[in-house]
């Protein structure tokens, strides 16, 4: 009498079998499938193989490794069917010894070949269902087995997945589990480009860190559309990197620290926690540790405004040798601090000639953080220390560039009505007219009367909160959107209808882009990776976010009238109308986007250098050299951005300064004129003739005087103009040009 079979030996049975092991593998890899469908699969004939395929089907059913599903029709794997076709490929490894597969792991190290790990990624990462997330992890496997490399790597099995995804029509999956890094070849080349622009090795390091965060905020922080605006060239997200981080721009108020010292939560900024300062040396040594720390958690330029009337109650009483020099070691520091990307930190300092009289009545906080009567009572020491300043700006640039801080004088009537504010007028006039370094900012007009301006042309008022305390200082910046108007222009085809129908639809690309950036800082704040701009005194917190900017600029307002137009906006009336109405168009499509009490946007004319050139580029391989219209050669085409006239073009200065006026009206978040200086020796009286006529007769908010200049390290001269080899000792190999890039300063040609 022969003995009942077991259910075991039925299931390993089944597997005996290459037709029905053929039936198990399809349902794994394909999902529930029809009996027509498996025979098509397998290329059954129905005629000829119908009976044979029905009867192993039987047996697969009797032995409870498939199943039918009554709604569909097809038939599916049960969890034993799962299983065994697991076994089945562990015993086919183990039988024909296939090789072990090594994978270096992105935790540094070598580990055996686990498809496994593969599924629980796709789970983890993507969200991909657990049986398809093991579908795909079998098939990148038997992919692998058919590759003879020495080993694998993680980035390399991710790419397969990936491609699998693809041919699957799984996009959605894929880019979630996108791997965000940098080929090799890039890696080469920003060490490359660091050592051309005498950078540090840190630069590389934060450079590549920034590409990572770039990627990263392009695929999974903002929608489709935004996000390919920016790569396509329609829009430019400046300081990408920084985007879900950090804001752009700081205003710091220096009383804060002055009161209250520096008292810092976080274990690692312990050390730097401080009481408040009792003497000027503290106080300004104070003011660097500031600006050190802040730049960890603000991308761009920091502002320190109001700075010699906050600092004048440390001056009162000491030596005045003491006080220049103590001042000219914190400006050498300020040039040696490295900030994330390797580079000077960006400060820009205003100087009040005269105490405002908004100001003025306000307590002053002097040593040891007591209240010294008010800043009115200091406006001796407050000159001394601008004067000061300025001294030691010339005589440290006589010998090598000294390009920080960027120094911003406030002009105000009663600055100009001031005999004693004469010679510092004639001293910051003197270190333009050798090195361009100083701004002006002219607060002459009533609606000006409480602006701060940071030396990019970041402009605040107090149109906000109607207080100029809490709109202007302890805010910032959140970050800036530049729209290619050129871009619009060339796809309008000269219609203004369709040129403003499309500039809307980028304006609006643009404040959705700033609305995510500034609900991504809110959540860094929550995360505390802003504990300094946070630190809170008796629940005072010391950064106003609620209150930031959100900045939208452009790039090629004359360029793209050149498209419309036919003409340059300064060539035209035509042209400059186009400008102005384009001007007019950007700043009521921004005001819409206000919404108190945190939706605080405004246009600009901000620089963009990067974006500048970046915008160029594209159009030109988009559109080609015939359709285009940019500045600057087919090597590097660029379009012109913060100014509306190209600083290069031959026009009278009246003209220059009558367009810039227009347009800078129609931008209240940041603008910078540059006028330019010839490279013959400048006079101080001319140039101070000029700032006052400009200040007195125009609406021109922020300028500068344009300026180029060489040093040689061998001299350890500055010259003014460019050079092709040092005046002094004809030396070409030590010799380094400075030229003004965008609203700063930079090293063009070593």
């Amino acid at each position: 009498m022969s003995r009942p079979r077991r259910p075991g030996a039925r299931v390993l049975k089944a597997v005996a079998s290459s037709l029905r092991l053929q039936v198990l593998n399809l349902l794994l890899e394909r999902g529930p499938l029809s009996y027509t469908e498996i025979m098509n699969i397998l290329k059954l004939n129905p005629s000829r193989d119908a009976g044979r395929f029905a009867y192993h089907l039987k047996f697969l059913l009797k032995a409870d490794l498939v199943e039918p599903d009554t709604e569909t029709k097809k038939y599916r794997l049960t969890d034993l069917g799962h299983m065994l076709v697991d076994v089945a490929e562990t015993i086919e490894q183990r039988a024909f010894k296939r090789r072990k597969m090594m994978v270096r792991t992105s935790r540094l190290a070598m580990e055996e070949f686990d498809r496994n790990k593969i599924a629980e990624a796709l789970v983890k990462e993507a969200n991909v269902p657990q049986d398809l997330a093991q579908k795909i992890a079998r098939e990148t496997e038997g992919r692998l087995t058919e590759v003879k490399a020495k080993y694998l790597t993680a980035p390399l099995i991710r790419e397969l997945v990936n491609a699998i995804l693809i041919e699957k029509g799984l996009e959605e999956y894929r880019h979630k589990l996108t791997r965000l890094g940098l080929p090799v070849y890039d890696v080469t080349q920003l060490i490359k480009a660091a050592g051309a622009n005498s950078f540090s090795a840190g630069a590389v390091h934060e450079a590549a860190g920034e590409r990572v965060v770039e990627e990263y905020t392009l695929l999974n922080m903002l929608p489709r559309d935004i996000a390919d605006a920016h790569l396509s060239g329609s829009l430019h997200l400046n300081n990408l990197g920084m985007w879900i981080l950090k804001p752009n721009e700081f205003l710091h108020d220096l009383r804060f620290f002055f009161q209250n010292g520096l008292h810092l939560t976080r274990p690692d900024l312990a050390a730097a926690s401080s009481h408040a300062p009792k003497s000027l040396e503290a106080a300004l040594q104070q003011v660097s540790n500031v600006l050190k720390i802040a730049s960890t958690e603000v991308s761009g330029e920091q502002l320190l405004d109001y700075f010699n009337v906050f600092l004048a109650p440390f001056v009162k009483g000491i030596e005045q040798t003491k006080v220049k020099e103590n001042l000219r070691l914190f400006c050498l520091n300020l040039n040696q601090f490295l900030s994330n990307a390797s580079l000077p930190l960006q400060a820009s300092i205003g100087l009040e000639l005269a105490v405002p009289k908004f100001l003025g009545e306000k307590d002053a906080f002097g040593p040891g953080g007591s209240k010294a009567d008010s800043y009115d009572d200091f406006t001796v020491e407050s000159r001394l220390i601008t004067s000061f300043l300025l001294e030691v700006m010339l005589e440290e640039s006589q010998q090598k560039p000294i390009l920080q801080p960027s120094l911003i004088l406030k002009i105000r009537p009663e600055v100009l009505q001031d005999r004693e504010c004469e010679p510092l007028l004639h001293m910051a006039h003197k270190l333009a007219a050798e090195r361009g370094l100083p701004y002006f900012a002219n607060l002459c007009p009533e609606e000006q009367a409480d602006v701060s301006y940071t030396a990019t042309g970041c402009c605040f008022d107090s149109a906000w909160r109607q207080d100029w305390e809490l709109d202007t200082l302890r805010t910032s910046n959140i970050g800036s959107v530049l729209v290619n108007l050129p871009r619009v222009a060339y796809e309008s085809g000269g219609n203004a209808a369709r040129f403003h129908e499309l500039l809307d639809e980028q304006l609006e690309m643009a404040l959705r882009a700033l609305e995510i950036k500034y609900q991504t800082i809110k959540q860094r704040v929550r995360e505390n990776l802003l504990p300094f701009l946070t630190q809170k005194v008796d629940g005072d917190q010391y950064a106003r976010l609620e209150n930031s900017t959100r900045l939208v600029s452009f790039v090629g307002l004359n360029e793209s009238a050149e498209s419309f137009i036919g003409k340059a906006l300064y060539e035209d009336s035509k042209a400059l109308s186009f400008a102005e109405e384009t001007m007019k168009f950007i700043h009521s499509g921004v005001l819409r986007g206000m919404r108190k009490p945190e939706t605080r946007p405004m246009s600009a004319m901000l620089p963009g250098f990067e974006a500048s050139k970046r915008l160029a580029e594209l159009d030109v391989e988009r559109y080609g050299w015939a359709q285009v219209r940019v500045k600057g050669t087919k090597d590097q085409p660029f379009y012109t951005d913060m100014v509306g006239v190209p600083v290069q073009t031959n026009l009278s200065l009246n003209e220059r300064l009558q367009t810039e006026e227009k347009l800078q009206l129609q931008a209240p978040g940041g603008h910078l004129a540059l006028i330019p200086l010839t490279e013959e020796e400048q006079s101080p009286d001319k140039l101070l003739a000029l700032t006052k006529r400009l200040v007195t007769t125009s609406r021109i908010g922020f300028f500068a005087y344009n300026q180029s200049f060489a040093y040689c390290s061998r001299c350890r001269k500055t010259f003014q103009g460019q050079k092709t080899k040092c005046p002094t000792c004809g030396s070409a190999d030590t010799l380094s040009n400075f030229a003004r890039v965008s609203s700063k300063y930079m090293l063009t040609q070593s």
